[in-house]
């Protein structure tokens, strides 16, 4: 059964709305992004999360020492990486906080295209639509590419809603499907969406 990660949650009505729809993860956001939060609000929303959903704090080329005084604070279960991080940074992470990494891949999306070296360190990779933001586009890639993927448990994110989601579970065996933008109206987190989306998938993986 493929977990749900909703990433980009900024209120706490955001937050009220995962604890109904009761994704696996949700996603703060401490890179430079319109949905970046700082580690205050962070803090006041995991601390109103329920316990059994875990806090993923997504990073891009951020100081060690910052992402584990974060995560010591208790505010991140995990962290996702979107930067320039190589598997030296990765393991100096893991042995600074003892915490999962998740390391973003970008998929570039054209005839052709394969997918690039792949980090080995990283509990999981991430696989998005490659993009100068480093991630959240709301576009998908060429999901065939991920077919022969056999390395480390992957999330599927880039564009993924509540319209497509099943195809890409169809297609593919993520350890995660990852959506952001797919479950927002007018750029904000859309409580109904975002049920309607965890259930879609919990719905297609139980078939």
């Amino acid at each position: 059964m493929s977990k749900i990660k909703i990433c980009g949650l900024t209120r706490t009505e955001d937050i009220a709305a995962a604890n109904r729809a009761l994704p696996d993860y949700v996603g703060f956001v401490f890179a430079q992004s319109r949905r970046r939060v700082d580690v205050k609000t962070a803090a006041v929303l995991k601390e109103k999360l329920r316990p059994d959903i875990k806090a993923v704090g997504v990073f891009v080329n951020e100081d060690i020492a910052a992402i584990s005084e974060i995560h010591r604070s208790g505010i991140i279960d995990l962290a996702q990486l979107h930067g320039d991080e190589d598997d030296g940074y990765v393991m100096r992470l893991k042995n600074a906080c003892g915490c999962e990494v998740i390391k973003a891949v970008g998929v570039r999306n054209g005839i052709g295209e394969r997918l690039p070296p792949l980090p080995v360190e990283p509990d999981y990779v991430l696989f998005d639509t490659i993009s100068v933001q480093r991630g959240g586009t709301g576009k998908t890639f060429d999901w065939s590419l991920l077919k022969n993927h056999c390395g480390s448990p992957y999330f599927l994110a880039g564009g993924l809603s509540l319209e497509n989601v099943g195809h890409a579970l169809d297609m593919l065996s993520p350890f995660c499907v990852d959506v952001s933008s797919g479950v927002e109206t007018d750029g904000i987190k859309d409580a109904d969406k975002m049920e309607k989306f965890v259930n879609a998938v919990r719905r297609k993986t139980n078939e």
